[in-house]
């Protein structure tokens, strides 16, 4: 007899694959194919090698989505028959192969989700990770801090590279800014999870009464844009400013106007770039920021009308935290958005954040499938 328990997640299988296939829109695709076939068949299809090595990237993406989901559905069926199968006959010899079968098609399920889960235009790229510290001086400062500690750890412990290209300090411990560029495969994929106002409650050290402090830092993430083609940057819309750099970085601290600031003017979005000894190098990186910003506000403008074409509503304001820290009276930080959580506040600050990017990432797949 086959246990209650492999029911159940054959059941989830099932719901899953089902939910997938509205999705991926399977008709959809097919007719991509066909397209993208007929297109390959012209005579001056390598004319153009880049744009033709595109298309086949784009082509094969399609086809290896499709061959994998196909395949999935049709282990599902194989061990649903066989479930059946022992049910009927009560062989015990095929409970072990079902048991082992299942367990293998569930976690290639999830993989598969994942994978899709990180299959927006810029989800590959890698991420420009902003904090700015809220109202309450040292103290929201130093949590600062403790943020750019721990998106740090996560990304070592992830495999990216971390550099930082902006960094303010606070006026007694802690920062005032700091901007990262996170490199790495699918870099802006995981921490777009992370954009949002983050919320600590604790004792604070700074407060010698021993009270309790509530300290709000925001976090921005955009993926960066390396190439000009995705929004048009005029000159005369651009103001540049120099200065001499403020942290740390060496003995060229201070001597040379090294440290860039540009403001886009129409849109008001300002950045900044003091990571370099080189003025050029760092208004390169800041003009690199800028249109990574430029795009990011474009597609949250494009998301904003869906929403309300969806008639949902959304606030981002100030308030509206993602996630709570809380060290004292009790210690849990829990995601508002998903309502994931945990009692491990040291693992969590320590980079231990993926439980909580999964969850994000798959709430954003049940909204898309509905």
């Amino acid at each position: 007899m086959i246990d209650a328990s492999i029911k159940h997640d054959l059941h989830e299988i099932s719901s899953k694959l089902t939910n997938l296939r509205g999705s991926l829109d399977l008709d959809l695709k097919q007719e991509m194919i066909l397209n993208f076939e007929e297109k390959m068949a012209v005579p001056n299809f390598w004319d153009d090698t880049e744009k033709a090595q595109s298309l086949i990237a784009e082509l094969n993406a399609v086809k290896s989505s499709i061959d994998e989901y196909e395949k999935l559905q049709l282990e599902y069926d194989d061990v649903a028959m066989m479930v059946e199968l022992a049910d009927e006959e009560e062989d015990e010899s095929l409970v072990d192969e079902i048991v082992q079968t299942v367990k293998a098609i569930m976690k290639r399920l999830n993989d598969f989700e994942l994978g899709l889960l990180l299959s927006g235009p810029y989800d590959k790229s890698n991420a420009i990770l902003e904090l700015h510290p809220g109202a309450g001086g040292t103290e929201s400062q130093d949590w600062g801090e403790m943020l750019l500690r721990m998106y740090t750890r996560w990304a070592e412990k992830n495999g990216f590279k971390v550099e930082t290209m902006d960094y303010l300090a606070g006026d007694e411990a802690g920062i005032k800014s700091v901007t990262l560029l996170i490199k790495g495969f699918n870099a802006y994929g995981y921490l777009k999870a992370e954009k949002g106002v983050h919320r600590l409650v604790r004792i604070s050290p700074f407060d010698s009464s021993g009270r309790r402090h509530t300290s709000f830092v925001s976090c921005d993430v955009v993926p960066e844009i390396t190439e000009d083609t995705e929004v048009e940057i005029r000159t005369e819309d651009l103001k540049i400013d120099t200065y001499r750099a403020t942290g740390a970085g060496g003995q060229h601290i201070n001597t040379t106007d090294s440290a860039v600031r540009i403001t886009h003017i129409p849109s008001g979005v300002v950045v900044t770039s003091q990571a370099e000894r080189s003025q050029i190098k760092n208004r390169n990186w800041a003009m690199t920021a800028l249109r990574s910003k430029l795009v990011e506000r474009k597609l949250e403008e494009q998301a904003k009308e869906l929403a309300e074409i969806r008639g949902e509503q959304s606030d981002i304001a100030w308030g509206s935290q993602i996630r709570s820290y809380v060290f004292h009276p009790y210690s849990m930080v829990k995601d508002h958005r998903t309502s994931v959580e945990t009692g491990n506040i040291g693992a969590v600050m320590d980079g231990d954040l993926n439980a909580f990017i999964d969850g994000y990432l798959r709430s954003q797949l049940k909204v898309e499938s509905e």
